[in-house]
């Protein structure tokens, strides 16, 4: 490390902690105040009230309650050829019943900030004032993504269609997105990888359509309770007999409803399942042939199936030049010891894989388990006992920034 890049290392460190009793309000605030879905009003209030006075041009969604804020870097001339650099944090919470006992716990009832979301916004907004009090240095444009809906409502794929790649006047040359975990690692440690990061994702809802009758005569019905129970058994069947084991999927059948009472055969039985895959070859088999199965099983028992298939979100993958730059962003500023290389790919899904799939970049995540509770055993993300440390939030906040410092001086 040199001198220019230590005493920058130095500044942004201790300003993130200067910054971090506000930092830690904005969190608690936003915590009090969940809200899920594309529509976040008291939400995008706090975050406009933080930018307020920023030097940031600021733009909101019209088909959301997205925040775009671009802050034109001073260290080069107009016209110049000026790289650009977005940073994204999503801002909903979760449909969940908090449990945690945190004095800052949801007021909303059935509303949770279970993922962590009320960090990233946070973090990010800090990250805002950090990159504001260095214009002068930028010799390029930051765009700052405050995206809603990111829990299964697609805002990512919203505000690109809002135009957020093109706010600064032209598309980003690198993209990174942060998420804190309450699991999987000690407290303070990022850790990514290059390639597919994460994985992309479908959802399946099958109604298997019968005829009900006596549970004491099957023989005049038509069972759709035996039939959705092959159904999920082929489903399962299905991921290790159809895919090759190392290009995986993942299907999991998180609801199965029929029938009223033991002795009634119902008219139909309800399946839902997500459908996880790492590759895009995988993802597309899985909707050439999921469907087909699941309507053939009923129909060899003389019933029919609808069946509705929902091709959510891509694979997470991370540019590998990125992925390798953004490594040593985190152990330029924060030491080697707060970088770990992820061995394998999470199953879980992300749609800030929409804007890696138009710009390079990379996804990271930031280990925010509390002092003194065991990483291995933690409530994890989406669990309403699910807790986040405060103390890694001037740590992200000044990860944000530096990325978008470094990368900008890269150049294109």
């Amino acid at each position: 490390m040199n001198a220019s890049s230590a005493d920058l290392t130095a500044s942004l460190l201790d300003d993130a902690q200067a910054l971090h009793p506000d930092i830690a309000d904005l969190r608690h605030r936003l915590h009090r105040e969940p809200e899920v879905g594309l529509d976040l009003p008291r939400t995008q209030e706090k975050v406009l009230g933080w930018l307020d006075g920023l030097g940031y041009e600021v733009t909101t969604g019209t088909d959301t309650t997205s925040v775009t804020a671009v802050l034109r870097g001073q260290g080069a001339a107009e016209g110049e050829d000026r790289p650009v650099v977005l940073l994204r944090g999503d801002m909903d919470a979760l449909p969940v019943q908090e449990e945690t006992g945190q004095p800052f716990t949801s007021e909303i009832d059935g509303m949770m900030h279970a993922c962590g979301h009320d960090l990233h916004t946070s973090m990010l907004a800090g990250a805002a004032t950090l990159l504001s009090a260095r214009r002068d240095r930028l010799a390029g444009d930051v765009v700052l993504m405050f995206q809603p809906g990111e829990e299964g409502f697609d805002g990512a794929g919203v505000m690109l269609r809002e135009g957020v790649l093109d706010a600064a006047g032209r598309r980003p040359d690198a993209a990174f997105g942060m998420h804190v975990a309450s699991a999987l690692a000690p407290t303070g440690v990022v850790f990514s990888r290059p390639g597919t990061m994460m994985s992309g994702s479908a959802g399946l809802d099958v109604t298997v359509n019968g005829v009900g009758g006596h549970g004491s005569m099957p023989f005049k019905a038509k069972d759709p309770v035996t039939v959705a129970a092959e159904i999920v058994t082929a489903l399962q069947n299905l991921v290790t007999r159809r895919f090759d084991v190392f290009d995986p999927v993942v299907i999991t059948v998180g609801s199965l409803h029929a029938g009223t009472k033991r002795n009634i055969i119902p008219d139909d039985a309800r399946i839902e399942a997500t459908l996880r895959s790492f590759s895009d070859t995988a993802r597309a088999r899985l909707a050439e042939i999921v469907p087909p199965l699941v309507r053939g099983i009923a129909e060899s028992h003389g019933l029919t199936a609808t069946v509705e298939y929902h091709d959510e979100y891509p694979v997470t993958v991370n540019d590998p030049h990125e992925s390798d730059f953004a490594r040593g962003v985190v152990t330029e500023l924060l030491g080697d010891r707060r970088y770990a290389a992820m061995p394998n790919p999470l199953a879980g899904s992300e749609d800030f894989s929409r804007v890696l799939a138009e710009v390079p970049g990379a996804f990271l995540f930031l280990s925010a388990v509390p002092d003194g509770v065991d990483h291995e055993t933690a409530a994890f993300n989406h669990s309403a006992r699910a807790t986040f440390d405060d103390n890694v939030l001037a740590d992200g906040a000044a990860l944000y920034a530096r990325l978008a410092i470094d990368r900008i001086a890269a150049g294109r």
